[in-house]
């Protein structure tokens, strides 16, 4: 049950106006307020505290309404019957959107024979959660893994094959396309150091930058030994990134398609930019000019082929559009990326805009925030490279590993891998995802405080008194509810509400702190308010067997949100 809603409508009706409500973090005098006397007052030509008062009289009228007191000049506070928050235990959840949409959501934008990085860490996490809230309110998605397997990257890494391995048939003009190459598939370990190799070696080694480049410009339009390679080479890079994608826990993505698949639109887009007159010439580069009279910031023109002749990232972006308005036509399009691409979002958005894709109204971009070291700085290994998202995930591991040996306990690797999951994920879940973050494997390891592995103790905990005592008893007569009940079943209560914010304000932060809360308060009511000792009676048990069943409903659908597992022990 949503309950801020069900109160919000109801006295929204009773009273014949808006009267916007609030949650105050102290309910000592109340579980909602609101200062809709203040706000009306003026209109109606009334004193506020005393049109307040004649407010508060007319909500004691509303059957869940178990008081109302006036504070300050006219905040009005609402009190909520006990019975009423314990009978709303058992009303079904409301979750969904008023309104559902069809979402194309862009998120992982992992890149082919790359290995993923702690770059890709944020993306993975946050997409996934915020694919999961999305779906739980009702909206359809359409979840994309916009990949790079198009671009100069490629012609990097075929260039660097053809550097170690001349002999091999993909570069022989008497390349047969109609043969077997699957016995050139090499380990994904040595597939991962091709593009590392090539992208340093072109740094300091013009000739194998421009072999490189004519490479990429040659795969792009069909040269049948590179893509042959290119074949070769895919399936083990998809491969590997669904292997990160199981151990992430992440729901499957929808769709891997990149910008090899955006660029078979090419030649409809291009003919549609021609048409409206979008693509102008400069410098031997076909470029559009998204820039605005209004505009005071530097708003540079799009590139759509550079002056070789290759499609651009750029390009490739507006052709996955053209791709999505003609499949899917959704009726939003998320996009989850570094916040560093801000600039390229407002362009390709007003691409969108001036050629009637979509209204830009109906695109977002999510930048989020570095992840950093203790140091302050962006993590890095030893070596000053971007660490690597297994040794990331392997490094949680291990200090998991450790701290579990400290504490004496024997746990099984199972439940030590859905421990590290839980500290890397909700570490990165719990922050603002706009902002930056500081990233240390012991501290979110720890089973205190604001931490995954807190939130599965808890659940672990309460999962077992529940697993003790059974079926709770039906038919429970209501008794008055104390203080660290009626403050969990009022967080209990709030968790609809929560979804829909964390939604409306892409904030999945929102969820995980939602979470800790709701652990702080179960092992408030765990230690306070005994449910199977033996001097409890058989009614208060069975009311509060209720209430820990309501809770852990909620929490397990907050942890699965997250994309976490719950062990059987910890």
């Amino acid at each position: 049950m949503n309950l801020y809603k069900y109160v919000s409508d109801a006295i929204n009706e009773k009273l014949g106006f808006v009267a916007k409500l609030d949650v105050p973090r102290n309910r000592e005098f109340g579980d909602f307020a609101t200062n809709a006397a203040m706000v009306n007052a003026k209109i109606l030509g009334k004193n506020p505290r005393e049109l307040a008062g004649e407010i508060a009289n007319s909500l004691r009228e509303l059957d869940f309404v178990a008081d109302t007191s006036i504070a300050g000049p006219g905040f009005i506070n609402i009190k909520i019957k006990d019975e009423f928050l314990f009978n709303a235990l058992s009303a079904a959840p409301e979750p969904m959107a008023q309104k559902t949409e069809i979402i194309d959501m862009d998120y992982g934008a992992y890149n082919v024979a790359k290995s993923l990085h702690i770059g890709h860490l944020r993306t993975s996490i946050v997409g996934d959660t915020l694919n999961r809230i999305a779906r739980a309110l009702g909206h359809k998605t359409i979840s994309y893994n916009h990949i790079g397997d198009w671009g100069r990257s490629m012609g990097l890494i075929i260039a660097w094959i053809e550097r170690i391995h001349p002999e091999w048939p993909f570069f022989s003009p008497d390349f047969d396309p109609a043969r077997d190459y699957s016995e050139y598939a090499m380990p994904v370990s040595e597939l991962d150091t091709y593009y590392p190799s090539a992208a340093a070696l072109a740094k300091t080694d013009d000739a194998f930058m421009d072999r490189a480049r004519l490479i990429t410009a040659e795969l792009q339009r069909g040269h049948p030994g590179y893509l042959a390679l290119y074949n070769v080479f895919m399936p083990i890079s998809l491969a590997a990134m669904d292997e990160i994608i199981n151990k992430l826990n992440m729901l499957p993505f929808d769709n891997n398609l990149g910008e090899r698949n955006a660029a078979r639109y090419e030649e409809p887009v291009e003919k549609m930019l021609i048409d409206m007159g979008l693509i102008e010439h400069s410098d031997g580069a076909e470029v559009i000019v998204v820039k605005k009279d209004t505009d005071n910031a530097p708003m540079p023109p799009i590139m759509f082929h550079n002056s070789r002749g290759a499609t651009t990232y750029d390009a490739t972006d507006i052709m996955a559009l053209y791709y999505r308005k003609i499949t899917d036509n959704p009726d939003r399009i998320i996009y989850l990326t570094d916040s560093r691409q801000k600039l390229h979002f407002q362009q390709l958005f007003r691409v969108a805009e001036l050629t009637g894709l979509f209204p830009a109204d109906r695109l977002e971009h999510i930048g989020y925030g570095t992840i950093n070291g203790t140091d302050g700085k962006p993590f890095k290994t030893r070596d000053g490279n971007a660490a690597g998202l297994a040794d990331i995930m392997q490094m949680v591991n291990d200090a998991v590993r450790t701290r579990v040996a400290e504490s004496g306990k024997d746990l099984n690797d199972e439940t030590i891998d859905a421990i590290a999951l839980a500290a890397l994920k909700f570490n990165d879940l719990v922050h603002d995802l706009r902002s930056d973050y500081i990233f240390d494997p012991t501290s979110v390891t720890s089973f205190e405080g604001r931490t995954g592995p807190y939130i599965l103790y808890t659940a672990v905990r309460i999962s077992k008194v529940l697993n003790r005592a059974g079926t709770s008893a039906q038919n429970v007569q209501f008794m008055k509810l104390g203080a660290d009940e009626r403050n969990l079943i009022m967080e209990i209560l709030d968790f609809d509400r929560t979804l829909r914010s964390a939604f409306d304000n892409r904030a999945t932060d929102m969820i995980a702190n939602y979470a800790y809360d709701l652990c702080q308060l179960i092992n408030t009511f765990y230690h306070n308010c005994p449910i199977l000792r033996d001097d409890v009676d058989e009614n208060t048990r069975a009311m509060r067997l209720n209430i820990a069943n309501a809770a852990y409903t909620v929490l397990a659908r907050a942890i699965d949100l997250m994309g976490l597992k719950i062990p059987s022990q910890m």
